[in-house]
């Protein structure tokens, strides 16, 4: 007679995992360990140090001086706020407009595999190619922007009140093919027959996407939506490809800001502060955001 399997009561500890567990999970775990926990750990410990470029330079553990010096620092706590106004810009547009995508690639088109295969091509761009092709867009005597515009000089990447907007437009153009990707996936565990049945009952598009789509497509626009946070926030190559930083300052993202500090100026402790700081503001920020969001979604 076979033994049914044990269920595990409300409140029950879960069992430890076994050898043949871990051992089955160690080629996932060692490549996470040793590139990301690893590198982690060590910049942690850069970030108490005073830490300098130049093999004679002595290092000595100076605590919190860096963070204490980085509170204080108008510059980064400037770069920080173009930061986040980057990434909500970006992470908000690319979402909506990789939604209106999905849904429309989602219906039964002709020719659909090729409007799908047009919509993923920028994910085939390496992101340095991005940035070297929209700076001819840009570009302000032969840049076809410029041309449809009729307008002739004006360089948008140099210009301190369009620098900002025009490098989110690439942000935009080169990310919203994941986040397409994504919600198409989430598209397909939408039920069609709640769909049918709602228009049998006579709701209109909106009301058919509100009460059936959306509610099923939420945990994945959550998800979605956090990664695409932290991937842009995170930005280096595109922007420094564009602008880098400038001008004046004006599309100086954090990682540049750190970048600019480890390898121009040699300062290895302080960048590392600024990379700590800001994952740890970027941590507390995640989490209120997939809490509220996984709230609304068990509601």
């Amino acid at each position: 007679m076979r033994r049914g399997r044990r269920v595990r009561r409300q409140g029950e500890p879960f069992p430890a995992p076994r050898v043949d567990a871990w051992l089955l999970i160690l080629p996932a775990l060692v490549p996470v360990l040793v590139l990301s926990v690893v590198p982690l750990a060590y910049g942690l410990g850069l970030a108490v140090t005073d830490a300098r470029f130049g093999r004679t330079a002595e290092t000595h553990f100076t605590g919190a001086e860096n963070f204490r010096v980085l509170a204080g620092d108008s510059l980064f706590l400037e770069s920080f706020r173009i930061g986040l106004v980057w990434a909500v810009a970006v992470t908000a547009l690319q979402f909506a407009l990789a939604l209106g995508l999905a849904l429309l690639l989602g219906q039964r088109l002709r020719l659909r595999w090729l409007a799908r295969t047009l919509a993923l091509l920028p994910w085939a761009v390496p992101e340095v190619v991005v940035g070297i092709m929209w700076r001819l867009v840009y570009h302000p005597d032969a840049g076809v922007l410029n041309d449809l515009l009729g307008l002739r000089g004006r360089d948008w990447l140099a210009d301190f009140g369009w620098a900002l907007p025009a490098v989110v437009l690439v942000g935009v153009w080169a990310g919203m093919p994941q986040t397409t990707v994504t919600l198409l996936a989430g598209l397909r565990n939408v039920p069609h027959e709640l769909n049918e049945a709602a228009a049998l009952d006579g709701a209109g598009p909106w009301r058919r996407f509100a009460s059936v789509t959306w509610p099923a497509l939420r945990p994945v626009a959550a998800a979605v939506t956090a990664l695409n946070f932290i991937w842009n926030f995170n930005s280096f190559g595109l922007v420094y490809v564009l602008t880098s930083g400038g001008p004046g300052g004006r599309t100086r993202l954090p990682m540049l800001f750190a970048y600019e500090e480890a390898f121009r100026y040699g300062q290895f402790g302080y960048a590392a502060a600024m990379g700590a700081a800001m994952t740890a503001v970027m941590a507390v920020l995640l989490a209120v955001f997939l809490r509220n969001r996984l709230r609304a979604v068990e509601e």
